[in-house]
């Protein structure tokens, strides 16, 4: 099953390269890379280009842009990548087991970036938030047979918790396919905001997302932190 692999960026020309050299093998193994330019004003799209079947243009937003990158896409499967996430080395034969085995879609355990214990804690716990809820971050590198990505319509094209849109939506379909290899995500944000402090904002978030909060306004909040 081929998979294509979108990465919505902007403004990541200090990590682009580092992100998608990994994934050359998938190239050579006869999967593509779909970068997706939110309108970056460094040097991202110059570097990405050489690293990637196909560079494309979207307005800004991580779901407008990875809807676009998925009606490129010419794969069986998508596979969503953040740009500050990598895949683990044995992430392909994994997920290939996990569609083969009849799942419509997943996603990979998490870790963050820093080693300190209380970020292995944290990704702990967002692992098994996710294990029991049957809703996926974006941060989990979700990954989704394409017909039924389409029969949900996609990403909803709001500014903030797409995934947790997403999730919601495929949960119909089936739960989805929790994958024990780890992603390992930045923890930048969490560094630079105090993970205590990023913990209650997300919950927050949430919380105000399920009541019928707009989106819209969530990432106003989102950004003010």
């Amino acid at each position: 099953m081929r998979v294509s692999i979108v990465v919505p960026v902007l403004d990541e020309a200090a990590g682009i390269v580092a992100a998608l050299q990994p994934l050359q093998a998938w190239r050579a193994a006869g999967h593509e890379v779909i970068v997706v330019d939110g309108g970056s004003r460094d040097a991202s799209v110059e570097l990405a280009r050489p690293l990637a079947d196909r560079v494309l243009h979207a307005p800004r937003g991580r779901a407008l842009q990875m809807n676009h990158g998925a009606a490129a896409a010419r794969g069986e499967a998508l596979l969503f990548l953040h740009a500050d996430t990598r895949l683990p080395p044995d992430a392909l034969p994994a997920l290939q087991v996990a569609l083969a085995g009849g799942a419509g879609w997943g996603r990979f355990d998490v870790r963050l970036s820093a080693r300190r214990p209380l970020f292995r804690l944290i990704a702990g716990m967002m692992n098994l938030r996710s294990r029991l809820s049957g809703v996926a971050t974006g941060d989990q590198a979700i990954f989704v047979r394409r017909r039924l990505f389409e029969a949900v319509g996609g990403y909803p094209a709001i500014p903030l918790m797409e995934d947790i849109a997403l999730s919601r939506g495929l949960k119909h379909h089936g739960r989805p396919a929790c994958l024990h290899q780890r992603v390992t995500t930045s923890s930048r944000r969490w560094e630079r905001h105090g993970p205590w402090r990023t913990i209650l904002l997300m919950w927050r978030l949430r919380f105000a997302y399920w009541r019928g909060v707009d989106p819209a306004r969530l990432r106003h909040r989102y950004d003010g932190e």
